[in-house]
């Protein structure tokens, strides 16, 4: 008989990776070390929270999602927010305020969340959420920017808050970073990183991985130049298209496995380096581990989703509590009915299953 798929100790285990990873690759930071080892005895703490809910039969996922505004200065090729208009040029009235924000850090606390994504549009441009976030040291909060509004204030910061993780993104080299977001966006990138290098502050990388890149940004050369920048953490997010005439660009089966391996190996030669792949392999991980089983997303405007990469809200935190969040109908039937897990080409199920989630609304 098979072992029924326990998602709760799945994910647990990754996090003690993702944890054990890191202060390995601090040790020789001693402020930052400090700080994880500090942050691993809070990880299993929050640990023992979930387990203890679990058995109460209330799930909860350790990793939050939230897209602090929906307001961002690039118009990156591709980028999924703007094509899924979650992303403006301008900031909306009806955003979730400061204090929602610094309510919601409140409650995942609470319940046992061990690490929140701060996202967008652009996260540096809400000051005030950060700042709510730095003074959470029990959550790590990886803070995904596009870098262009690094500034001295932000450098201080991070220094004092180091629960706060600069995660600048990057397509490989300046060329393929200029192309995909703007002209002179990897200069100011690679000025960010030896400032912070300087300063200490431990940073990562997100790369999103095309079939036009994917050779360069799992590269030897791509991975030491990050290296010697000081960049201790690179998140491999996959492209997931969404209009027809961007789907050249997302990865299929054998670029997958081949990025698969290619992260196997770098955490084998690079142990003082932390690598995540996103949505990773799912197979794995018993499915998809969006939409409450593995993490969840808020939007800018309180709304629960899946997943970033699908759009779809029936329940909004400005209106119930995050635990109730957690349990909404269309998360409960996308877990109940094999949408998670169900056959597809591969990379992100519920892009490529958008129509029965649409249909469930």
């Amino acid at each position: 008989m098979t072992k029924e798929f326990d998602i709760q100790d799945y994910m647990t285990r990754g996090v003690e990776r993702v944890v054990a990873d890191a202060v390995r690759a601090t040790l020789k930071n001693p402020k930052e070390s400090a700080y994880m080892a500090r942050f691993a005895m809070s990880s299993k703490n929050a640990s023992a929270k979930r387990k203890k809910m679990e058995k109460n039969g209330d799930h909860v996922p350790p990793f939050l999602i939230t897209s602090i505004t929906s307001s961002c200065n690039l118009h990156c090729a591709g980028c999924y927010s703007r094509c899924n208009s979650a992303t403006e040029d301008s900031e909306p009235v009806d955003q979730l305020s400061d204090e929602d924000w610094k309510h919601i850090f409140d409650e995942a606390e609470d319940l046992g969340v061990s690490f929140i994504l701060l996202a967008g549009g652009e996260p540096l441009l809400r000051r005030g959420v950060i700042e709510a976030a730095g003074k959470k040291p029990s959550i790590l909060f990886p803070i995904f920017t596009n870098g262009t509004f690094m500034t001295e204030k932000y450098f201080e910061e991070f220094d004092n808050c180091r629960n706060l993780i600069p995660i600048m993104s990057i397509e490989g080299g300046r060329e393929a970073t200029d192309n995909r977001r703007g002209e002179g966006v990897y200069d100011k990138l690679i000025s960010n990183m030896d400032a912070l290098k300087e300063k200490g502050i431990v940073f990562g990388a997100s790369v999103t991985v095309t079939t036009e890149n994917i050779r360069e940004v799992s590269s030897e050369s791509f991975i030491n130049m990050l290296f010697e920048k000081g960049c201790k953490a690179v998140i491999f997010v996959e492209f997931v298209p969404v209009s027809e005439n961007s789907e050249h660009l997302a990865p299929g089966e054998k670029d997958r496995e081949y990025l698969k391996e290619e992260i196997m190996r770098l955490r084998r030669e690079h142990e003082e380096m932390v690598f995540v792949s996103f949505p990773g392999d799912e197979k794995s991980s018993g499915g998809c581990i969006a939409a409450g089983r593995g993490f969840f997303h808020i939007n800018s405007h309180g709304g629960a989703e899946p997943c970033p990469f699908s759009p779809y809200s029936d329940i909004n935190v400005k209106d119930t509590s995050l635990k109730e969040a957690i349990k909404s109908r269309l998360f409960k039937e996308l877990q109940n009915g094999g949408v998670l897990n169900d056959d597809h080409k591969g990379g992100c199920v519920l892009y490529e299953k958008r129509s029965q989630v649409e249909a469930l609304l």
